[in-house]
């Protein structure tokens, strides 16, 4: 037996440093996931109810746009609807993932498509840029890495949240704005990203000001408008 024999897989390796290289990043996705649990306390959401959502969901704008629009007393298929607009974005990403999914068993290409977020799959790309060896199974790990901190620090919020007599003494109630303001500022991808984000923000605008549209509908709008000028740029 060789020591070639005993080094671990390829897969094993990939799985593992996109566990490793993910850490820094997934230090900012816990601080927004707290804040986040504070938000979904307030929509009488307990801690294993976060859990649960964040692990199905794993979509941090998605989610808190939802619960804030629940808190507004938006219906939950309008609230639904506001999240998955939000994330259309995430169509372009996994599109772009097609090679990495090529000739994969379905689980692994459900996987993959989970825990696919804009924080692995932009790292996966400069550890490519820099002459790593990044793949599906580098994503995976970066993911997996995302999904744990996400639910673990969202839960921590809800549960801090429901253990505090009046939350909004302490400031609870901004927790959808910072949550938010940390979200965009991750999402954003500097000048590529400036026209789909200005027609995004033109047509809430307009819609908000020239039409009697409730806010969930504007928001819905907003992020199609948004999507769909993302995709005829060719920005992933």
């Amino acid at each position: 037996m060789t020591m070639q024999d005993l080094a671990p897989p390829p897969s094993r390796n990939q799985l593992t440093a996109g566990l490793r290289d993910i850490l820094p990043l997934a230090a900012g996705v816990g601080v927004y996931g707290l804040a986040f649990g504070l938000l979904a306390a307030q929509a009488q959401m307990g801690a294993l109810q976060t859990g649960v959502m964040g692990s199905i969901v794993f979509a941090g704008s998605a989610q808190i746009i939802a619960v804030e629009r629940l808190i507004a007393g938006a219906g939950a298929g309008a609230a639904v609807l506001a999240g998955l607009a939000l994330n259309l974005r995430l169509l372009l990403i996994t599109a772009s993932l097609r090679e990495e999914f090529t000739g994969r068993p379905w689980w692994q290409v459900l996987l993959g498509l989970h825990v696919a977020s804009d924080e692995n799959w932009a790292l996966m790309h400069a550890t490519r840029a820099r002459g790593g060896r990044a793949g599906y199974w580098y994503l995976v790990g970066g993911g997996l890495a995302l999904v744990a901190v996400w639910v673990l620090a969202t839960m921590a919020g809800a549960g801090f949240a429901t253990a505090v007599p009046e939350p909004r003494a302490l400031g609870m109630d901004f927790a959808f704005t910072a949550a938010f303001i940390a979200i965009l500022r991750s999402l954003w991808g500097g000048g590529a990203s400036l026209l789909p984000w200005a027609g995004a923000v033109a047509t809430v605008l307009l819609t908000g000001l020239l039409t009697p549209l409730d806010p969930t509908w504007t928001l819905i709008l907003g992020g199609l408008a948004g999507a769909a000028l993302a995709g005829v740029l060719g920005n992933d």
